[in-house]
């Protein structure tokens, strides 16, 4: 299967802690993969690193075919890397508008970064109500929207999302969720990091467990979300 991303005995650590010890995920193109497990295990810790927020102690990553671990962030975003961090991390005194259109700071073509705006009010609909709206003044699951889309704007091949339903309504993170599965329909592949496991693995195409910054447990979503030891350990059932 055509690989995307390639991660391999990805080790980080903070301050000398070990954070992640020997972490190995392949993304293939076109899916959506989760990256799952407990609070403090390293999920967060994965994104970041392959953003390039995270420096690595050893390992290798890479995107599409060339090794980037050793470039930096800003560098990594033109080659279709997005990551849209936890907490959404807005300008909540900007519109909606300015919010997506600062999404699209590596480009130059300014006719071609209003038309995305145009498609992101396509995409996400509650956005276009919300255009002159501060983001700061909506909802959780309104503002987790429009992360999204912000992230979109870049117009990455493969968007990293960490922990999409954090803060918000359980009604929307079907909502959340549904959104995610469009925009991979429209080409986008997914890494997805959620707190939400039952949920994350029932829309992904392939998932792993991480555990104390090892990967435990690896194979279709549909698979882990049916696994006894998943269940038991993670979902709680």
């Amino acid at each position: 299967m055509d690989a995307m991303l390639e991660v391999a005995n990805l080790r980080v650590s903070y301050g000398g802690v070990l954070a992640l010890s020997d972490v190995s995920i392949s993304v293939p193109r076109g899916k959506i993969v989760a990256l799952v497990g407990g609070n403090g295990n390293g999920k967060s810790t994965t994104l970041r690193a392959i953003a390039g927020l995270n420096p690595v102690d050893a390992g290798t990553i890479r995107f599409e075919g060339h090794a980037v671990h050793t470039l930096p962030a800003h560098k990594r975003v033109p080659l279709g890397l997005s990551l849209v961090p936890e907490g959404r991390r807005l300008f909540p005194r900007l519109t909606v508008r300015r919010n997506l259109e600062l999404g699209a700071f590596i480009r130059d073509d300014a006719d071609q970064v209003a038309a995305s705006v145009d498609e992101m009010f396509g995409l996400f609909p509650i956005l276009k109500e919300r255009e002159s709206q501060l983001a700061g003044t909506m909802s959780g699951g309104e503002q987790q929207m429009l992360a999204i889309a912000r992230g979109l704007m870049a117009q990455p091949s493969l968007l990293m999302l960490d922990e999409p339903s954090w803060g918000i309504a359980p009604m929307f993170v079907t909502k959340v969720l549904d959104v995610i599965q469009r925009v991979n329909e429209t080409g986008v592949t997914i890494l997805l990091v959620e707190q939400n496991l039952h949920k994350a693995l029932s829309i992904a195409h392939h998932g792993y467990v991480i555990q104390t910054g090892r990967i435990v447990i690896a194979g279709s979503g549909h698979e882990l979300a049916n696994n006894d030891d998943v269940k038991k350990a993670y979902l709680g059932l």
